[in-house]
């Protein structure tokens, strides 16, 4: 092990869900310390912008696109297939995810409290943001337990660790039965990943792969100013973070600087679960 600790320079990342808000900052940490990154994404589109921008902050031989369907394994293979003959993937950042929003309007109303939600909907998130986990560690998992050497890192959620506080989502005049909610999914998914971090570090400890999770809270997008005032009075910090603030933990967890640390979920939300 090299002096520098944090230093990816010949190791190559992939991240999936890489085209969406946080994807993008990932991508940006671990190549900022010599990684090559592999951007995966559904939306081809987003996943172009997404690359462009990062190929001109950084050497554009760097960063790789693959258009990939997190639910579907064939496609996750033909990636694997793909990336292998030029050594493999040495760490998978499992960040895909559908984050349902509660929308100022009258479209999740009903449907996202848990009385109403749609099984389709349950289905479809769980699809995405935790079997979608699940079939890309066994795939590229596995091939890191073969080789004797990889990191795998959960994007899980402040909400893995305490539930919505669903006062954040009330509007005004509404009845009870029609308050807006965070849905059910999402403090599932999330916690359940920290499920499967702890499973699949005990798997492979002794095959070189070591698994860990990290849990952010809020980050600020231009929310509006009475959910973004609501969140903050929940937060000992008083702010909600910025959208780079999760590049120095990214680092720490997918280099040798936390090589004796596996199995363990990293909650980094400003002290809002420990208020």
């Amino acid at each position: 092990m090299g002096s520098n600790y944090y230093d990816l320079t010949d190791k190559t990342a992939l991240i999936t869900g890489a085209a969406g808000l946080l994807g993008v900052e990932h991508a940006a940490a671990l190549a900022a310390v010599g990684a090559k990154v592999v951007l995966t994404d559904i939306n081809q589109a987003a996943l172009q912008k997404a690359a462009e921008k990062l190929q001109n902050e950084f050497d554009d031989k760097q960063i790789l696109a693959y258009k990939m369907d997190v639910t579907a394994l064939n496609s996750i293979k033909a990636v694997q297939e793909q990336l292998s003959a030029n050594g493999g993937v040495n760490i998978l950042i499992n960040n895909a995810a559908i984050d349902p929003k509660v929308k100022q309007d009258n479209s999740l109303l009903e449907t996202s409290r848990f009385e109403h939600f749609p099984l389709e909907q349950w289905n479809f998130q769980l699809n995405v943001g935790l079997t979608g986990a699940f079939l890309c560690s066994q795939v590229f998992g596995t091939a890191m337990a073969q080789r004797g050497t990889g990191v795998i890192l959960n994007i899980a959620s402040d909400l893995s660790v305490i539930a919505p506080d669903q006062r954040l989502y009330r509007r005004e005049g509404l009845p009870e039965e029609q308050q807006p909610v965070k849905p059910v999914t999402y403090s599932v998914i999330k916690t359940a990943l920290v499920g499967l971090t702890r499973y699949l570090a005990t798997y492979w400890a002794d095959r070189g792969v070591r698994v860990n999770a990290l849990s952010p809270g809020g980050v600020y997008n231009n929310q509006g100013e009475e959910f973004v005032t609501r969140l903050t009075n929940l937060i000992p910090m008083g702010r909600m973070a910025d959208r780079d603030e999760y590049r120095g933990a990214i680092q720490f967890l997918c280099s040798d600087a936390s090589g004796y640390m596996t199995g363990q979920n990293i909650a980094i939300d400003g002290g809002r679960s420990v208020w």
